[in-house]
């Protein structure tokens, strides 16, 4: 180790370009420029032992001109005078020597280390002759450069040491603080030298440099062994202040030392999981070597000739062959264990297993057996079956046309499903159903790309996938709830897929091949047309279900869901007979709706009610050893009257099941009007309902439309002592609360001419308030259809007439008094006729829509068509309005 050495005044200069050597630090360099072959002969090589030289670090032009400390900009010129080149250096000031044909520019640092040779040997090249030499320097001491000249062709600086004293040194190391610092610098070399010992099985000389060298020192030596860069290397050089270097020492050491650990667990890391993997691949040849001695190599085994085998017979088309042969070639290269493998091998086997060209065999069609089979599946419907059947006649004469995309829109519970269902089974094809209620992910339609993980094929490929025909019907359920979010909009991928001109090349993320969903018969269903875009209700042909009228529900119930009900619970018309007046008792008292849902539920708690029945009086069954004795209501009545009584005997091998029956068909259950309220409750509906509430003035009845059809809401209103406000509450929309504001108005306009006000001028709100309600709060209602509703109430208030129980309204108006059209006017008169209202009053624009109302229902209403506000006035009340006669109406 280099001891204390005392330098001169001036020292031949050797620039070491981008790369600083620090005290302590021994370095191989070999020289062979004409000036630093002629440095190193008059510096080193005379001199021999007591030769010293500076090494001064340099900065090329190329790189940034920001140098940590001053630096010396030294023009080089081809005068070898010492005077001619001299430059005077500050503690922060620079300055460029100009010397004859500058060439180019050198950034010198103020500071440098002295170095001494410990090995110089002397070479001749041949054939040139030119002398290089070899030296092993070692640093010794830093020094800062005072001036800076020229010696013929190399560079001499007079200098000044930076070394301290040893008095100095002595009161520094006796400071706290550099105490500290020296701990935790030995501390984290230590740590390093240890790591490095069980790394490279070395380290027992490192360990005698902690004991015997000083700390200040041992931090260049720890530093300059490390790859770092030249900006780091520089703060090294010129940090004079032992406690400034030791702090920096104590975080290269640190660093260096992490990033050995990192290193270390990467490299057990890959070390592991290449064992692992050659361990698997050595059992796997074991394993099969195993199985072709035994006989029991089959190449059926091998799973991806057999899914290659399995596409080559799945027919694709020539382009997607190539693309999968591309796969196929890709996923041969891999093995087993590598990733991606799993994912490559499933992506190819849905390849394999979509229906690219097989189909459902289709049988001629038969109109009249469609017909038929529509009617014995749906009662009723008449235009939504015709429409039905005009689109089979269409297919039948052009199988290959490309038919409307149809919607069937309506309350839950009128058979929109079903329909669906029944056109598959007309055409003779499979049947797959697409639930899109609540999907907000574009990637449910157009599935994830293969790159992100669980990625998977769209709804649409999967139900393909399901069925295995590429042309079965796709019922897309429940179209109207489709959301959409920061993932995309569904809807908007529908629009490709319902579109006869581009879902024939449908692009599915995962698939990412193009598939022809052009054979596929696309029928969708949802509840309102509202919530849908208006380009994908563009793509389709719209079919409104409205629902079902009494009589409808009536036979639907006696045809269609008595016969299912008693087949879900094990019963039959033997054990349980619902006679039809009690069908029309739960379809008037217990369910009002559009649909037949409620019904069918109703029509199971009787059924289940039965089947209880029926289960306890099996088990009453005595058996005896020799007769099976029967054992019910009816016979314990015989017996109390004293009948002769028959025993039939039964042979041993008629089971418990045989007894049972032959039990039941003695005694069926037959529903009656007690047995209602037992099983299903109170009545829930009552026809004196709308007589009930109308019963006081200021209360009106409404006809409304809701996603499950047509509903009759009732408007109250009152009047208080206040200040002239008017409050509305019921959970209004915007559009209902200025329809309120507009029905107030006209009545306020016309009190004089109704007779609500006794001369003209004459406030209505004056010291009162008038408050609106909507009853069921909780229900949120909007629209405009309102308006006459909410007049007539008012009217009914201020002259304080009772409405007419049995008519309901619609229709909206107009500030001037005209009643404008409203729609869903079929599924409001069937909720009027469902309510028992015998009279509607309707706009007289609307009377077009009567069309659609069946029949039956018509025949039971009184229609009332209104073209302005005072023709609804008139009808509203009982005996017509009994002011107009001195009215100006």
């Amino acid at each position: 180790m280099a001891e204390s050495v005392e330098l001169p005044s001036r020292l031949g200069i050797l620039p070491f370009r981008n790369k600083v050597l620090l005290p302590g630090a021994i370095i191989r360099i070999r020289c062979t420029s004409p000036s630093s072959v002629k440095l190193v002969e008059q510096e080193l090589w005379q001199r021999e032992e007591k030769g010293l030289i500076g090494i001064l670090p340099v900065r090329d032009t190329a790189e940034t001109t920001t140098a940590i400390g001053p630096v010396v900009s030294q023009g080089i010129g081809s005068d070898s005078g010492e005077r001619s080149s001299r430059v005077h250096v500050g503690a922060s000031d620079s300055h460029r020597l100009d010397a004859k044909n500058q060439q180019e520019n050198i950034h010198w640092h103020n500071r440098g280390v002295a170095a001494r040779a410990l090995h110089l040997s002397r070479g001749v090249e041949k054939p040139s002759g030119r002398v290089t030499y070899i030296i092993v320097l070692e640093g010794l001491c830093r020094f800062s450069v005072q001036e800076l000249s020229t010696r013929g062709t190399y560079y001499t600086a007079r200098i000044s040491p930076l070394e301290m004293t040893k008095a100095k040194m002595e009161q520094v190391e006796q400071d706290p603080d550099f105490m500290t610092l020296s701990r935790q610098f030995k501390a984290a070399a230590t740590e390093l030298i240890s790591v490095l010992e069980q790394k490279q099985k070395t380290g027992g000389k490192t360990k005698v440099l902690l004991e015997t060298v000083p700390v200040h020192k041992l931090a260049d030596i720890f530093v300059a062994s490390f790859e770092i860069s030249f900006e780091e290397q520089l703060s090294m050089l010129d940090s004079v202040d032992l406690k400034v270097r030791l702090s920096k020492a104590t975080e290269l050491v640190d660093r260096h030392l992490q990033s050995i650990r990192v290193a270390e667990k990467i490299t057990q890391k890959v070390e592991g999981q290449l064992s692992k993997s050659q361990k698997e691949f050595l059992l796997r040849q074991q394993m099969r070597a195993i199985k072709e001695e035994l006989g029991d190599n089959d190449d059926d085994e091998d799973d991806v000739a057999a899914l290659e085998r399995k596409m080559q017979s799945a027919g694709l088309p020539s382009n997607i062959w190539k693309h999968a042969q591309r796969e196929l070639r890709m996923l041969k290269k891999m093995q087993p264990l590598q990733p991606g493998y799993n994912s490559s091998r499933v992506y190819l086997e849905l390849l394999a297993d979509l229906p690219w060209q097989k189909t459902s065999e289709e049988h001629e069609l038969d109109l009249k057996a469609a017909k038929q089979h529509l009617d014995s599946d749906h009662y009723g419907l008449v235009k939504v079956k015709q429409r039905i059947i005009e689109y089979l006649a269409v297919r039948k004469l052009k199988p290959d046309a490309r038919g409307p995309v149809l919607c069937f829109v309506g309350p839950p519970g009128v058979g929109k499903t079903s329909l669906a269902s029944s056109i598959a089974t007309a055409l003779g094809r499979k049947f797959v159903r697409i639930s899109l209620g609540g999907v907000k992910d574009e990637a449910d339609i157009r599935g994830h790309r293969r790159t992100y993980i669980g990625s998977m094929p769209g709804r649409l490929i999967e139900g393909l996938k399901r069925v295995a025909v590429c042309n079965p019907v796709m019922l897309l359920d429940e179209i109207d709830k489709t959301g959409s979010d920061v993932r995309g909009d569904p809807a908007s991928a529908l629009l490709e897929v319902l579109d006869p001109e581009q879902n024939k090349t449908f692009n599915d993320h995962y698939l990412n091949v193009p598939f022809d969903l052009s054979k596929v018969v696309f029928v969708a269903t949802a509840n309102r047309l509202q919530p849908i875009p208006p380009p994908l209700l563009d793509r389709m042909e719209v079919i409104e279900l409205p629902g079902y009228t009494p009589e409808e529900k009536l036979k639907i119930a006696t045809r269609h869901l008595i016969p299912r009900v008693l087949d879900q619970h094990g019963l039959s018309s033997e054990f349980l007979q619902i006679p039809e007046a009690m069908v029309k008792l739960v379809i008037q008292r217990y369910t009002r709706e559009a649909g037949v849902r409620n019904l069918e539920r109703n029509l199971a708690a009787l059924a289940r009610a039965a089947a209880v029945r029926v289960a306890e009086q099996e088990q009453a069954v005595p058996l005896s050893k020799d007769v099976h004795q029967l054992a019910s209501p009816l016979l314990e009545n015989r017996l109390a009257e004293g009948g002769e009584v028959e025993m039939e005997i039964i042979p041993m091998a008629v089971n418990n099941h045989e007894i049972s029956n032959e039990f039941r068909i003695a005694s069926p259950l037959v529903v009656d009007e007690a047995m209602l309220e037992k099983v299903l409750g109170p009545p829930r509906f009552d026809d004196r309902e709308a007589a009930e509430r109308v019963a006081t003035p200021g209360v009106s009845v409404g006809l409304v439309w809701t996603a499950f059809g047509g509903e009759v809401q009732f408007v109250e209103a009152t009047a208080m002592v206040g200040k002239g406000d008017m409050h509305l509450t019921g959970q209004l929309g915007d559009v209902i609360k200025e329809s309120a504001q507009i029905a107030l108005t006209w009545v306020r306009t016309r009190a004089m001419d109704l007779k609500l006000a006794a001369s003209e001028g004459i406030n209505l709100l004056e010291g009162r308030d008038i408050h609106i309600h909507f009853p069921a709060g909780a229900v949120p209602k909007d629209g405009p259809s309102a308006g006459v509703t909410l007049v007539t109430a008012l009217v009914s208030l201020f002259s304080q007439k009772r409405v007419r129980a049995d008519t309901a309204m619609t229709g909206e108006m107009t500030l001037r008094g005209l009643v404008l059209p409203v729609g869903g006017v079929k599924d409001k008169i069937l909720a009027a006729h469902r309510c028992g209202i015998k009279r509607v009053i309707l706009p007289q624009r609307n009377l077009k829509d009567l069309v659609e109302v069946p029949a039956a229902v018509l025949a039971d209403l009184e229609i009332l068509l209104a073209k302005r506000m005072e023709d609804v006035l008139e009808q509203a009340f009982e005996g017509g309005c009994p002011w107009r006669q001195h009215s100006k109406l």
